[in-house]
């Protein structure tokens, strides 16, 4: 509820996309329908994703390259940030995400929270929780936040999430680049921004292929937990 006089914060939803043509014409629309402004980002698509979107009349943000996950994030909050955006949601452009719990994230940044984080472990959500294996990583990597990083959250590597305008800006000066969700929550913590988590179903893909191979499945948790522990260090050091 807003008060006498207080105006409804601006928001913009952040649809990063790489390969997601047979997604993001549908998470779009989603959108849309909520009633948010959004950005695509696209990061260097191979496939005709940004061909689809300018066809379609879609507000695209075309990198000239492939940044990563991180690099398209950190462009739409600069997107955010240049047009004076009160709050920005991370959107993802594969179809996983709910537009239905959108007003949930920017009510809880309304309500105090820098970094509102959509969770798919607070709460009887019910929903798609990942597979055994990521449950075990994501587990893992909570308690490393909370160790480290004197934070609790549930679900650190979800890309759902809220920022206020404090938290746009200091991810358009630092975002971690490779795997940034659970990294950045920790940059968040070093730097005094309270992050809260939002209880929200999440679906699997509706398309495309996921780019987290076993593999890189090992790189991804040995490069977290060591961003994680410098983090924290840095943080003592303040």
């Amino acid at each position: 509820m807003r008060g006498p006089g207080e105006r409804a914060p601006r928001v913009l939803v952040i649809i990063p996309a790489y390969n997601e043509r047979e997604n993001i014409l549908t998470t779009v629309s989603k959108v849309v329908d909520a009633g948010y402004d959004y950005v695509v980002v696209n990061d260097g698509s191979k496939d005709d994703t940004l061909e689809l979107c300018r066809a379609n009349g879609v507000n695209v943000l075309d990198l000239p390259q492939n940044l990563g996950i991180g690099g398209a994030v950190q462009a739409g909050h600069k997107y955010a940030r240049r047009y004076s955006y009160d709050i920005d949601v991370q959107f993802d452009g594969d179809g996983q995400h709910d537009a239905r719990y959108l007003g949930d994230l920017v009510q809880k940044v309304r309500e105090g929270a820098n970094i509102a984080v959509g969770s798919r472990f607070v709460g009887e959500t019910g929903g798609f929780k990942s597979t055994f294996m990521r449950r075990v990583g994501i587990r893992w990597l909570s308690w490393c936040l909370r160790l480290f990083a004197g934070v609790r959250v549930a679900d650190p590597t979800s890309g759902f999430r809220a920022c206020d305008r404090r938290a746009i800006e200091l991810f358009c000066e630092s975002y971690p680049i490779d795997y940034p969700e659970p990294e950045s929550i920790a940059t968040a913590a070093r730097h005094g921004l309270e992050v809260r988590e939002v209880p929200v179903v999440m679906h699997e893909r509706q398309g495309g292929v996921s780019s987290i191979n076993a593999l890189k499945s090992v790189y991804y948790m040995v490069k977290v937990t060591l961003a994680i522990v410098i983090a924290s260090h840095s943080a003592g050091k303040r």
